[in-house]
């Protein structure tokens, strides 16, 4: 039998993620509803080594789940890589009684929730807290649907501008690994063209499709290119100038203003449902797995296959944007 949880820790990990704060809040009250001692861990990895830890009362939650970030702070630790480094981490949650762990972050995150669960039989329950929205088995993740939105209302904007004075504009938005964000923003904004890292650019295509819009007389134009793309808004640019030096064009990177913000509805209900089923996890003792939400109903993928599997980015998304862009 699986040892029975009494007190539990939170913490972020990674990057934050808009709905991180909803996510904390459903944690902290689902626990003390169930009788169970909640502990804030301060700085992620970082904070269980230093023992940045205080318990939390319901009251401590009040009034953040409208606020973006996350009151618990992240970061990531190299010294949490390290066996030393987790045993100190261990002996700090020790020290406080702590016998399960909630883990908001990316894979990076879980991977190392793995790790420290298999050295020190802590059971740990992984949420997906990244705009990325590259980790299989969820079809959301905790901050996707608020990154996209600032997005969309960025590149909105953008095509006023462009509009008026007759302009290609570049628009790069977050996704080093993963172009989920550049899709569904571009889909959503009518982008001519997307440009993602899990997909071989063809730049010779790309000046061919730009060539047959001039000659069109269709000279506005939006790419929007994810930052882990080969090039990047920036080379693009320069590369488009080289080819088609009387296009006139405009690089927009938009950045860490992606990542902060009001989360919207819908992240702040999936932080919610995500939060409260992680305690009732380690509850009912389905430890070491990580939570999402599959066709609107609760998902739970082992933490050793999560950490393995990348969401995919499938043709038809591409075909649908090509047909779309013409």
């Amino acid at each position: 039998m699986k040892k029975k949880v009494t007190k539990i820790g939170v913490l972020c990990s990674g990057g934050d993620s808009p709905g991180m704060n909803a996510c904390i809040r459903a944690v902290v009250r689902t626990g003390i509803y169930y009788g169970l001692d909640v502990y804030k861990i301060m700085r992620g990895y970082t904070g269980m080594i230093e023992d940045d830890i205080q318990q939390m009362e319901s009251r401590s939650v009040a009034n953040i789940i409208q606020r973006g970030g996350t009151i618990l702070k992240t970061a990531r630790s190299k010294e949490f890589y390290e066996y030393e480094g987790r045993k100190k981490a261990y002996e700090n949650l020790k020290k406080h009684g702590i016998d399960g762990l909630v883990v908001l972050g990316g894979d990076g995150s879980f991977r190392g929730a793995q790790t420290f669960s298999n050295e020190f039989d802590i059971p740990c329950i992984g949420l997906p807290g990244t705009i990325d929205k590259d980790i299989a088995g969820t079809d959301f993740t905790i901050g996707f649907d608020t990154a996209v939105n600032t997005a969309v209302d960025a590149i909105d904007k953008i095509r006023d501008t462009a509009d008026a004075h007759d302009r290609l504009f570049i628009i790069e938005v977050m996704g080093r690994d993963a172009g989920y964000i550049a899709l569904h923003s571009g889909i959503a904004t009518g982008a001519e063209n997307i440009l993602i890292p899990e997909k071989k650019t063809d730049y010779d295509d790309l000046i061919e499709s730009l060539t047959e819009k001039e000659r069109r007389k269709k000279l506005v134009n939006l790419i929007v290119v994810a930052e882990g793309e080969q090039t990047g808004g920036v080379q693009l640019a320069n590369l488009i100038k080289e080819k088609l030096p009387l296009m006139e064009t405009r690089v927009c990177i938009l950045g860490h203003i992606q990542r902060g913000g009001t989360p919207t509805c819908f992240d702040r209900v999936i932080a919610s449902r995500m939060g409260y089923a992680a305690v009732e996890c380690l509850i009912e003792g389905r430890h070491n797995v990580f939570v999402g939400i599959v066709n609107n109903k609760m998902n739970y993928t082992p933490l050793n296959e999560a950490v393995k599997k990348k969401q995919r980015i499938s043709e038809e998304w591409m075909k649908i944007v090509k047909i779309l862009a013409t």
